[in-house]
């Protein structure tokens, strides 16, 4: 049978007790029908999940028993992995956020690049649906933690806010497609900040400022 997941923060749980919001309350009242009574999993985007019995289903939220904890279907990877990636014009990005949920990815940064194909004023504006969108593919893929999505930031100072944070040069990576190391001969620490271009790639400038910053430049 198919696991019916959703997705509850941590303060909507109150002793034994979790409510769905009004967006997760439609998705078991309407989409899948389920009614009082029936069995679904409901995980706080914080790493924990739990058993849960449907009690009331009202029109704006649903009211769940907390029968047990249990452990989340795909646990969360050994790497924290912070994932900054160049803005895709369309629905491009959109599929980016899925994609990076799906693969364990920590946090998602998106970025403004010089060779970007997009209105940085408008990207920020999609930042509620790419948290949506986030929500709905932790829910399909069975993590109990919710990747973080930052706001639309300009590349330079990404790169600066990143080398503050470094503890080893080895742990903050630029893929290009030139002037590079192979991507096997990196140490992999147990965090590590990865950036990658747009479609039309790095200017020489910006793999150069990376460089400056302490990343390793790989191809």
């Amino acid at each position: 049978m198919t696991t019916r997941r959703f997705y509850a923060p941590s303060e909507n749980f109150k002793s034994e007790t979790v409510t769905l919001d009004f967006e997760q309350t439609r998705h078991l009242r309407d989409v899948l029908r389920l009614r009082e009574s029936e069995n679904v999993q409901v995980f706080d985007g914080e790493g924990s999940e739990f058993f849960c019995e449907i009690e009331t289903i009202e029109k704006k939220a649903a009211f769940l028993k907390v029968i047990q904890k249990i452990s989340p279907t795909a646990p969360e990877s050994g790497l924290d992995l912070t994932l900054a990636v160049a803005l895709l014009k369309g629905e491009k990005f959109d599929l980016v956020v899925q994609k990076a949920v799906e693969l364990g990815i920590t946090k998602l940064v998106p970025l403004n690049t010089k060779r970007a194909d997009v209105k940085f004023a408008g990207a920020e504006k999609k930042l509620e649906r790419w948290r949506k969108i986030v929500v709905d593919a932790t829910k399909q893929c069975g993590r109990a933690r919710l990747m973080q999505i930052e706001k639309p930031v300009e590349f330079k100072e990404f790169i600066k806010n990143s080398a503050s944070l470094r503890i080893g040069g080895e742990n903050l990576v630029l893929f290009a497609e030139r002037g590079g190391k192979s991507f096997s001969t990196i140490k992999i620490n147990k965090k590590m900040i990865a950036t990658i271009g747009s479609e039309g790639g790095w200017e020489d400038a910006e793999i150069e400022a990376a460089r400056r910053n302490n990343f390793q430049i790989v191809t």
